[in-house]
């Protein structure tokens, strides 16, 4: 199934270049230039969306061990992910039942926690284990006071999370199928090479970056280069969407010359999964993933982009992260330059951009911004952000119910 859905993308990608044409959205779009600039909504987009929806929190081989942890904060809600004793990931709750204080800051590997206030201690599956004292404090039910926990799932070598215990909503449903498909990179088997956050614009603002390419060799013509492509073709899984040039040309990236080959003369069978994995893929509503090759090892930037606490303001932190381990100071330097080559693409110029646009947006001179034909995955992302927005508890299950149904057609 999953083979047979990348082909098939592959080839109508393949038929667009032969032919010199691309898909197109039905019409121009305007968006209200108070969707990236309201106070307002942004709260609300923080409480509806990044505080009620699934996240992906972290890639797989940020925690490989048993008793990795890495604790994090989105949207003011405290985070502590735990990879298990049996190789699970748990997600829950970062205070401390007694007062609420952080049991556990940045990354490390521990089998418990011991909460620096009053000494309450935790083990890394949630359980309270001990109670500072407790001659002293009283009778308490340990089993009532476990770190709250948030619902988890992990697939294809990425961890989701939904900052709600009370959510309904299966993590599977939401992803409509995309995960099976992000299991052709094999990110569980990667290593994680390096990682740093990005200060950026208005959460949208940055992410409209992620799902166009008609920017491409205007913003990029000193890093990508003026003869860039700015054509791409989507493909939508629910909210989720995967953005690649329609072309019949695949570049060989490990040869010397970046030799070109033709897709048209290579058999189903023999498309490389490198080929068949070109391009973006984004995740609903913050995650980006593009590859690329560093001294000749292949490679992944995932782009996790948070809200930050201004209307105007984000965070991004990049994965660098790769198929094999670099082991000699040679590819070890070019993944290095690899990744500070990707920091200058988006701090320099995407985010610089981006932070003067939405001030200029703030002066109040325009009502709307426009989403062209050629710019249907800006116009999907925001249909979903007002779709979700706008939708109750109780509709998100059957949002994504009807949506896996369609995408398991």
């Amino acid at each position: 199934m999953t083979q047979h859905k990348l082909i098939e993308m592959t080839r109508s990608l393949v038929a667009h270049g032969e032919a010199d044409t691309m898909e197109y959205a039905d019409e121009v779009v305007r968006i209200p230039v108070s969707s990236y600039t309201d106070p307002q909504l942004f709260e609300r987009e923080k409480k509806q969306i990044f505080k009620r929806l699934p996240l992906m929190v972290a890639p797989s081989c940020e925690l490989p061990e048993p008793g990795d942890y890495k604790a994090m904060d989105i949207c003011g809600v405290p985070l502590l992910l735990t990879r298990q004793k049996d190789g699970t990931v748990a997600a829950f709750l970062n205070m401390c039942t007694h007062r609420g204080n952080p049991i556990a800051e940045g990354i490390g590997n521990a089998s418990r926690f011991l909460c620096g206030y009053h000494g309450w201690t935790f083990k890394n599956n949630g359980e309270l284990l001990g109670v500072a004292s407790p001659q002293d404090f009283g009778k308490i039910d340990k089993a009532a006071h476990c770190l709250t926990r948030f619902p988890c799932y992990e697939s294809a070598g990425l961890i989701w999370a939904t900052l709600d215990p009370k959510s309904k909503l299966d993590i599977a449903d939401y992803l409509c199928g995309y995960d099976e498909l992000l299991s052709a990179f094999g990110f569980e088997n990667w290593h994680l090479f390096s990682q740093r956050t990005l200060p950026g614009p208005n959460w949208k603002t940055a992410y409209d970056g992620y799902l166009d390419f008609y920017h491409l060799p205007v913003l990029h013509k000193d890093t990508f280069g003026a003869d860039f492509y700015n054509r791409a073709n989507y493909f939508a899984f629910g909210p989720h969407q995967r953005l690649s040039t329609p072309t019949k040309f695949a570049v060989k990236v490990q040869s010397d010359d970046d030799q070109q080959i033709d897709l048209t003369q290579i058999a189903d069978e023999d498309l490389s999964y490198e080929v068949l994995v070109q391009g973006v893929w984004t995740i609903f509503p913050h995650i980006s993933i593009a590859s690329f090759y560093g001294g000749g090892l292949r490679g992944a930037m995932i782009s996790q982009l948070f809200p930050g606490s201004e209307v105007g303001e984000s965070f991004t932190t990049q994965y660098y992260v790769m198929e094999q381990e670099p082991d000699d100071e040679a590819k070890i330097k070019a993944a290095h330059e690899q990744f500070d080559f990707l920091e200058i693409v988006v701090r320099d110029e995407d985010y610089k951009t981006g932070k003067r646009q939405h001030e200029a947006l703030q002066s109040g001179m325009m009502e709307h911004v426009l989403f062209g034909r050629n710019e249907k995955g800006g116009q999907v992302f925001h249909q979903w952000v007002d779709k979700l927005v706008n939708a109750s508890d109780d509709d998100l299950q059957g949002i994504f119910r009807r949506e896996m149904a369609e995408a398991a057609e």
